[in-house]
């Protein structure tokens, strides 16, 4: 699964925001992103055309299979290390931070090893 970090960082957005609100416009993730419009659009559209998200004619946003898996895989790596980092100590805004740094770059094996860590399963 070959995806751009900003790309996950939309897909995530996505999900969290039709979890909170049951719709997404695009305006939504400008404001929880601190994006501009037409860069959220671009984006919007490069998803679009990846086959992760479609766009209804109300400008109403919903996440395709292979966008749902990817924010869902991006948001569980998320909660989980920002929970694990504050275990360790760290503040819950620098843990949520740094969470959101690591999430994407961690490998698979080592984001199960802590997950496992972190749920009491040392395998």
């Amino acid at each position: 699964m070959n995806i751009y970090e900003s790309s996950e960082n939309y897909l995530e957005a996505i999900l969290s925001l039709r979890e909170q609100h049951g719709m997404v416009r695009s305006i939504d993730i400008a404001n929880q992103l601190h994006f501009s419009k037409p860069s959220v659009s671009v984006a919007m559209k490069k998803l679009r055309e990846s086959g992760y998200i479609e766009m209804d004619k109300d400008g109403l946003i919903s996440l395709l299979p292979a966008g749902e898996e990817i924010a869902r895989r991006i948001f569980e790596r998320h909660q989980l290390l920002t929970q694990f980092f504050i275990h360790l100590g760290v503040s819950p805004e620098v843990a949520a931070a740094d969470a959101c740094k690591v999430e994407h770059d961690l490998s698979e094996e080592t984001f199960q090893k802590i997950k496992a860590h972190a749920l009491g399963s040392h395998d």
